[in-house]
């Protein structure tokens, strides 16, 4: 019980929130590379690298029009981690507004410490989103589609311990909290008494498990990644609706010729309970489903393959193609070829840091009717 009053106490001074499913990061002027807001120190103690990044930047995705605001991107090696065996850390700070009045403030990032006997995954923001819905389940119209906005802060927490060689067990915690919920009254929302359409907290606690060979942390060009994890949400927990949250997360990387990749995922999200409107599966996005408006289909449930082949060009530029195939549903017996869900299409990468493989990316995603969009981001898909 002690725990729990901790985590009810922690409730109330939560101040930022993370979106790691959707945020969208482009840099506005890569001249900056060469500038004096590009630093890299070199400690001689401990032959530690740090590099920093700080550009304004201008971002554009299906769900945000243009967006600008500023970034800071650093990597680092904790304290003298320089061994091969202990990848880079990252850490991002980013504000963005976009000209659909869209607001997001966020920090996210991972932190490999020494050796790797320990790993952090932080995903803090706040935002405030004008957004569409367009109902529940995989057979939604475009006609269909709906205003509706919400401010959010969202803390996303996830440490994990080596317990065996690339095997990692962890520890998840995740709050939520919606308000000032605005929709059409007698609209989609209320007609499928969506859960969560007043505005809602939702906080819980939940387990991993992690085996992980990848050998770079932005864009590995060997190894897999095959994680699990589930998160339960009660009212003990200081959650306003009860549920359980199971994903399943699998990535190959395959070094096909010389220094061209094929990257291959399957992902799947599902939960059970009353599961409130932001907790719901969502297709689409910058990461999953390129094309697609991210939240395009909702349900509790949803399954995701994708697919990309990544190709450097020449100096710090390369390019990709990409397919992906998914559904939703609310039972996980519908995540079916009937009405399945498609995209493809391909981007252009230009190295920010050649050594640690850190890109830009400027993808382009298609699918059937209205599904296509223009996206600029820092990082890579998956």
């Amino acid at each position: 019980m002690f725990l729990f009053k901790i985590i009810k106490t922690y409730n109330t001074i939560i101040v930022w929130i993370l979106n790691g499913k959707g945020l969208i990061v482009g840099i506005f002027c890569f001249a900056f590379l060469n500038s004096p807001y590009f630093s890299q120190a070199q400690n001689d103690s401990s032959s530690s690298k740090h590099r920093m990044l700080v550009l304004p930047i201008i971002a554009r995705s299906v769900e945000t029009n243009w967006s600008f605001g500023a970034a800071v991107s650093s990597t680092f090696h904790v304290k003298s981690a320089t061994d091969s065996n202990t990848r880079t850390s990252n850490l991002q700070a980013l504000a963005l507004y976009s000209l659909n009045k869209q607001l997001v403030v966020a920090i996210n990032g991972t932190i490999f410490f020494p050796g790797e006997k320990y790993i952090l995954n932080q995903q803090i923001s706040y935002s405030y989103f004008p957004d569409k819905f367009w109902g529940l389940g995989k057979n939604t119209l475009d006609k269909d589609e709906e205003p509706y906005n919400y401010r959010q802060f969202y803390v996303y927490l996830h440490p994990q311990r080596l317990v065996s060689k690339k095997l990692f067990l962890g520890f998840l915690y995740e709050f939520q909290k919606l308000w000032n919920v605005r929709y059409v009254s007698g609209g989609l929302f209320d007609k499928e008494n969506v859960s969560g359409r007043y505005g809602y907290v939702v906080s819980g606690l939940g387990a991993s498990i992690t085996y992980d060979t990848r050998n770079n942390a932005f864009a590995p060009d060997h190894g897999i990644m095959m994680q699990f994890h589930f998160s339960h949400f009660n009212h003990i927990f200081g959650s306003g609706y009860e549920y359980t949250n199971f994903a399943i997360d699998m990535r190959k990387f395959f070094r096909i010729y010389k220094q061209q990749v094929l990257a291959l995922q399957a992902y799947g999200f599902f939960n059970t309970g009353d599961v409130p409107l932001r907790s719901l599966a969502a297709l689409g996005g910058a990461n999953s489903m390129r094309g697609y408006y991210a939240g395009r289909f909702r349900d509790k449930n949803e399954a995701v393959l994708q697919a990309e082949y990544r190709i450097p060009l020449f100096w710090r530029f390369g390019c990709v193609v990409f397919s992906d195939l998914g559904n939703v549903g609310t039972h996980v017996n519908e995540l079916d070829f009937d009405h399945l869900k498609y995209s493809y299409g391909g981007g252009i990468r230009i190295a920010l840091s050649k050594s640690e493989r850190l890109n830009i990316r400027l993808d382009y995603g298609i699918g059937p009717g209205t599904a296509k969009g223009f996206y600029f981001q820092l990082g890579e898909a998956f």
